[in-house]
């Protein structure tokens, strides 16, 4: 990966005017439409919405690093495109570089990450936490309610125990969220912001969500307890390789080469691909494609057992038939409700 781990700068500011200008001028042309016919507002926020998405791979750059050689350059574009794409930026680079450090690892879930919970825990719970557990993992709630709950809710506040840089970081960028909102909302009313803003924020939200659900919910995934945990078979078993069409490959910045970014996250998110090929070992990563990537709705619970994911239904089966094994005390169980 070393060859890779270095960014171009012509290719980067590339990258940022045919990003951020098709954003700007397709949330103008789905404002312009609504004078013409809503339904075709809503087809350019659903193009628009994708190109927020590409916005996003810049500002997941920028967290790791990897899109500007300057440090400073890195923490003003990630401050500018987490405006846009509704992510705090101190906030999420501190999550997200635990949940490179922890990813698969069975005994430091909790940040970064979604809520997963293994056979063993799940069969040790009550019925009112196995209910909540599968209202959590319920498609309906993770992508219906998800986009809501998460870019609107829960980035606007703080983690518990966060530092002040990171605290006060998250102040700013909700102050400048909200002096940008209040400009729209004054410049053309604020029914018509909600009509253009409103599909675009939650359709963008909803396909990130699903973007990083999809590249660690598959059923031969990787999930190990500390001692047998690795760094490189997380990253290359237990991140997919998302295949998808050439266009859809470009408008969510190559992240579907999910398993080298975990490999690597210094490498810029447009030489992944180049990294993927260069390497022959990495080819017999776990490909997806969007047909196969729909059968991961089904898969809720990690079985320590079989080593994959299974769903509720199989589950149930197996408490029925008494053969849910014992809860091991190898593993320390995490809980997201109780560790907040």
């Amino acid at each position: 990966m070393a060859p890779f781990e270095k960014n171009n700068m012509k290719t980067s500011i590339g990258q940022l005017i045919n990003s951020l200008i098709p954003t700007l001028l397709l949330w103008y042309a789905a404002y312009y439409c609504l004078s013409i016919s809503y339904l075709l507002t809503l087809a350019i926020s659903l193009l628009a919405s994708a190109f927020v998405i590409r916005t996003f791979i810049i500002f997941h750059d920028c967290c790791h690093g990897s899109f500007f050689k300057n440090k400073k350059a890195n923490d003003i574009l990630g401050i500018i495109t987490g405006v846009i794409t509704l992510v705090p930026y101190q906030q999420w680079k501190n999550a997200h570089a635990i949940h490179h450090a922890t990813s698969s690892n069975l005994d430091k879930r909790g940040v970064g990450d979604l809520w997963i919970l293994t056979v063993e825990e799940y069969a040790s719970r009550g019925w009112f936490r196995k209910l909540l557990y599968r209202a959590y993992r319920h498609p309906l709630v993770m992508f219906g309610l998800g986009p809501i709950a998460v870019f609107a809710v829960q980035y606007r506040f703080n983690r518990k125990g966060a530092r002040r840089k990171e605290r006060m970081n998250t102040y700013l960028m909700n102050a400048l969220i909200v002096s940008l909102y209040a400009l729209m909302c004054w410049a053309i009313g604020w029914q018509a912001f909600l009509m253009v803003q409103g599909p675009i924020f939650y359709l963008s939200g909803l396909l990130g969500i699903w973007l990083f659900y999809v590249q660690h919910q598959f059923e031969d995934s990787y999930f190990e307890n500390e001692d047998e945990w690795s760094y490189v078979r997380a990253a290359v078993d237990g991140s997919s390789y998302y295949k998808l069409p050439r266009m859809l490959q470009w408008l969510t910045g190559n992240i579907g080469f999910h398993h080298v970014h975990h490999l690597s996250p210094k490498v810029p998110n447009y030489y992944l691909e180049d990294a993927h090929n260069s390497a022959p070992p990495l080819h017999k990563a776990t490909t997806i494609t969007i047909r196969q990537s729909l059968a991961s709705l089904k898969f809720r619970l990690w079985d320590e057992e079989s080593k994959r994911f299974v769903s509720f239904r199989a589950v149930k089966h197996r408490l029925r038939q008494g053969q849910a094994p014992a809860v091991t005390m190898k593993a320390k169980k995490i809980d997201p409700l109780k560790a907040g």
